[in-house]
């Protein structure tokens, strides 16, 4: 089991990654740098509070979990 400054480490690296590709993305389709940015803060922005509300709804699922460690 790796430690919760480890994962913090991963989770805030792959957001770096999402901004990243997606603001390159954006910058290529629109040829704006403002508009990627802001698409860019505003899909990661939306992205965390949904999977932090996905991870909360699967939380109190029990499907799956088994009971012997």
């Amino acid at each position: 089991m790796e430690t919760k400054l480890r994962t913090i480490a991963k989770a805030l690296t792959w957001q770096v990654i999402g901004l990243v590709v997606t603001g390159a993305l954006a910058w290529f389709h629109t040829g704006s740098m403002l508009t990627a940015m802001s698409f860019a803060l505003s899909t990661a922005a939306s992205g965390l509070a949904f999977f932090f509300v996905h991870e909360r709804i699967w939380a109190r699922v029990r499907w799956g979990i088994s009971s012997h460690a």
